[in-house]
């Protein structure tokens, strides 16, 4: 058996140092509207990213990128390309067609780190090599037996200046016994289902639940809501703040189907909302009354507060009762 090991990872370490394929270019250079769609999703306001006005006479002197949106502009997308645009995974697959063969056939992205040399600016057009740095001996882990792969990712401009780096690991396992079986197994329901995280930003709108009442963050220097709380205001920066209470009214911004894995002692399918109440602002809660399937976008809603486990009381929504 140790001959065995010590034979496969001779093989994979062969792999060490080799491309994964061909570098690939991305389809469009760093562009404002992209980076606008980013800040939007991820909620950030610097304005250095989107006013042109402010970014002019900032330190950059120009819009740039945010750092975190690296691998953004180097995804393949949705839609199929070209035989000719698509890289090689020559390097990638070998290495892992002797981990499949091998039992390794899971995998997990474990951890990511990047660098970067510079900011990106609009106009900018990257292209990513990518290279298997090394590959572990095998490790015992809690999802089973495997290897840990690390790849290093180069970004480079049009000028071919390095602009940015990245290591990545994964982990291809072969996943424990009876895991699979178990992870299936109904687990027992805990005495309470998991305690809210109480800061003392937040502490205000959980003690008001505790009063079946629903209070929101609003700024007192331009009157803003705000929610999940926060210590200041993104619009005006205000430090001051006062607790408004809402109406408990909203509608059906949004929702997912929790199905797996299950957490008691919630019931599943389980259904998560995002509620933009009347007043202006929203919030994640939990809905109830209502089979997924007939959930609706801008269904009108209004909260309710129970009593679970321990004798907490806890916000919910559910469609409004005719």
């Amino acid at each position: 058996m140790a001959d065995e090991k010590a034979e496969l990872l001779a093989k994979l370490r062969a792999f060490e140092g080799q491309p994964a394929g061909r570098a690939r270019e991305a389809r469009d250079p760093v562009n404002q509207p992209m980076i606008r769609h980013w800040c939007d999703a991820v909620g950030d306001r610097n304005p250095v990213y989107t006013d042109p006005e402010f970014a002019a006479q900032s330190f950059h002197a120009g819009i740039v990128a945010p750092p975190t949106m690296l691998q953004a502009w180097n995804m393949p997308g949705l839609a199929p390309r070209p035989e000719r645009e698509v890289p090689a995974r020559d390097g990638q697959a070998g290495l892992f067609q002797l981990l499949d063969a091998a039992g390794f056939t899971s995998v997990v992205a474990t951890n990511c780190r990047q660098e970067y040399a510079r900011y990106l600016r609009p106009g900018d057009r990257l292209t990513a090599a990518t290279e298997i740095e090394s590959v572990s001996e095998e490790k015992q882990t809690a999802l089973g037996t495997g290897h840990f792969v690390n790849q290093r990712m180069t970004y480079r401009d049009g000028s071919g200046a390095v602009v940015a780096t990245m290591q990545f690991r994964l982990l291809k396992f072969r996943p424990a016994a009876g895991r699979a079986a178990r992870s299936q197994a109904p687990a027992a329901a805990p005495r309470a289902r998991p305690q809210p995280a109480v800061t003392p930003d937040n502490a205000f709108f959980w003690e008001g639940v505790e009063k079946r009442r629903l209070l929101i963050q609003r700024c007192a220097g331009c009157g803003k809501l705000r929610h999940p709380p926060c210590p200041i205001c993104p619009v005006c920066r205000s430090l001051e703040w006062e607790a408004q209470e809402a109406c408990g009214r909203g509608r059906v911004y949004s929702y997912v189907v929790a199905h797996h894995p299950p957490v008691p002692p919630f019931a599943y399918p389980h259904l998560i909302v995002l509620v933009e109440l009347e007043e202006g602002t929203r919030l994640v809660s939990e809905l109830v009354g209502v089979e997924p399937s007939q959930v609706e976008i801008g269904a009108p809603l209004e909260v309710e507060f129970a009593e679970v486990e321990g004798g907490r009381v806890l916000h919910r929504f559910r469609p409004v009762r005719e």
